[in-house]
């Protein structure tokens, strides 16, 4: 009989920066270079290939970009490797010829709508490398591969899920941005509005549920915008999309979505949360600041009000709904009245946690030249006021959970042995003692202490085989 060898692995690192649609744009990467026989490895040292999916959010992303790329080298020279360096994402969609200009050791540099390319991109930059490799002495440089194009093809249409998933799992479901809010690249990077067919997101979900997945997060630039081809050539929206999941698939006991839009926030949608159960009380949306004028210069179409009211009516159809949401301070103009607003808005709504940054420009975007920019100290004393207030609101509502029972799904090992760690409905990460086997189970948990960043709980019991059908928190 004759032995066959396989051959050894090659591994795959990737730094992953910014969104949540990053995160799952990095776990389609792998699986794409899966077949080519890369294996993720968490030590960029170690690897064969490392990817660099970028964000253009933070500020100086760009920097930070070429920052790692300088340890790279470094790490290179070292230890004589000759390695693949990808840089995908936003940063790469906005500066690709810039990135092979000032570190022309790159191999590939691809935009977030052409990452479905990336096996034929990779091929290229292997063969490029076994070229130079035949001589001697030939300087280190990358293959040099820029493709940032925004092909007519959607990459979606190219992707495969893997056979296991994690408990909870992320389903890109909306991507790109028509708002233009004159502070933010996405719509330059991420391009226009795009929904995926309504049959492309069913049968993903059902593969994501098949492979261990209990919980689903809808993801999107602007997710409530959604607007998916149905199979009967109909167009449906997110709400609709959210129904038809809870409904078809029994294995995925929670759904949620992120990141929405106020203006977004239609009656169907406000009524999926009173009306199906498997849809978390938690939602995160943004509102950036409280003031009038500001939300106008920042184009945000929308007023302080009109948050008001979605947030009301969200309140009157699920009475335990919490908050997340983002804010910016010390945007171009910004007075001390402007920043009284967004604090009185705070207080009002309550936050259960938040987002909050200073301003920096993004060039090429509006903002960048408006006029009067906010000096740095007083951002930094209105960031510093702001976080206050925000980070007291997230102890009271962490505290008000501490002595009750929650629902919690177990997700992944905890730091300790015999040790797991789940969220509660609203998003809150939980520490239970519980053996591996309990992963991607529902447990009734008694919260018993507050962490820094999560709850320490006590699992009570095990009351759901499938989708509950209501929540319920008992003191």
């Amino acid at each position: 009989m004759g032995v066959s060898f396989r051959p050894l692995a090659k591994k795959l690192f990737i730094k992953t920066y910014g969104c949540q649609m990053n995160v799952y744009d990095s776990a389609r990467m792998a699986e794409l270079l899966a077949p080519l026989g890369y294996a993720a490895t968490e030590d960029a040292g170690d690897a064969d290939m490392v990817i660099l999916n970028t964000c253009h959010i933070r500020e100086k992303a760009s920097e930070k970009v070429f920052s790692e790329l300088g340890r790279l080298r470094a790490g290179r020279r070292e230890s004589g490797r000759d390695v693949i360096v990808a840089v995908a994402g936003c940063v790469a969609q906005a500066e690709g010829a810039e990135i092979i200009r000032r570190a022309p050791e790159v191999d590939i540099v691809l935009g977030p709508q052409t990452y479905h390319r990336l096996p034929e991109l990779v091929a290229r930059a292997a063969r490029a490398h076994a070229a130079k490799a035949a001589q001697p002495g030939a300087a280190r440089r990358g293959a040099g591969l820029l493709d940032t194009e925004f092909p007519a093809e959607s990459k979606f249409d190219s992707l495969t899920v893997a056979e296991t998933s994690p408990v909870s799992a992320f389903l890109a479901v909306q991507e790109g941005c028509d708002k233009f809010c004159t502070f933010c690249v996405v719509p330059y990077t991420r391009g226009a509005e795009f929904s995926r067919p309504v049959a492309q997101v069913v049968a993903e979900a059902r593969a994501l549920a098949a492979g261990g997945a209990r919980e689903i997060t809808l993801l999107g630039q602007n997710v409530n915008a959604y607007h998916g081809e149905a199979p009967d050539g109909s167009t449906w929206g997110l709400a609709r999309l959210i129904r038809e999941l809870a409904d078809r698939e029994p294995d995925l006991l929670r759904i949620r979505y992120t990141t929405s839009h106020p203006r977004d926030m239609d009656d169907d949608l406000i009524a999926a949360h009173r009306e199906v159960p498997t849809l978390m009380p938690f939602l995160h949306l943004p509102v950036q600041s409280g003031s009038d004028r500001v939300l106008e210069a920042m184009n945000r179409q929308h007023g302080a009000d009109l948050f008001r009211r979605v947030v009301a009516r969200l309140r009157d159809a699920r009475s335990d709904l919490v908050l997340s949401s983002d804010f910016i301070v010390g945007f171009p103009g910004e007075t001390a009245a402007d920043f009284a607003a967004t604090l009185d808005l705070v207080r009002e709504t309550g936050f259960a946690m938040a987002y909050s940054f200073k301003y920096s420009p993004r060039p090429g975007t509006p903002a960048a030249v408006l006029p009067a920019q906010v000096p740095e100290a007083e951002k930094d004393a209105r960031l510093a006021a702001l976080q206050d207030l925000l980070n007291m609101q997230q102890r009271d509502f962490n505290r008000a959970t501490v002595g009750k029972v929650v629902p919690v799904l177990l997700e992944k090992p905890g730091r300790r042995e015999g040790q797991l760690v789940g969220r509660t409905p609203y998003a809150q990460a939980v520490h239970v003692e519980a053996g591996e086997s309990m992963l991607g189970r529902m447990v009734e948990a008694r919260i018993e202490d507050l962490g820094r960043f999560s709850l320490k709980g006590s699992m009570e019991s095990i009351p759901f085989a499938a989708a509950p059908t209501a929540l319920e928190v008992r003191a």
